[in-house]
């Protein structure tokens, strides 16, 4: 199984976020701000949806590495390092997530 990780990951969006807009999908998508790669993360987020309720297993794995690879970008445009997503998701590790519900009123 590979070690490619989400890290790594946002190595290669930020390498390619350096580029030229007229070479790089990343930096083309970048150069268009925050709400166009949101709106781009989203159609990719939809598509994922659909993938898992209608097609095949390869297709949802698709779709999911496009989502991944479109949050990534978010994530770079706002300026936010996946660590603190990853922080953020270990904290949410404590206790589970029916008694944290249960917890907030």
């Amino acid at each position: 199984m590979s070690q490619f990780s989400l890290s790594d990951l946002e190595e290669i969006v930020a390498k390619r976020a350096t580029a030229s807009p007229d070479e790089s999908w990343t930096a083309s998508i970048l150069s268009k701000g925050v709400g166009k790669a949101a709106e781009k993360f989203g159609e990719e987020a939809v598509e994922t949806v659909i993938a898992a309720v209608s097609q095949s297993d390869a297709e949802v794995v698709k779709e999911a590495s496009d989502t991944l690879f479109h949050l990534l970008i978010v994530l770079k445009a706002r300026n936010i390092p996946l660590a603190s997503v990853m922080a953020e998701l270990e904290s949410r590790t404590v206790q589970s997530g029916i008694k944290e519900k249960k917890a907030r009123g």
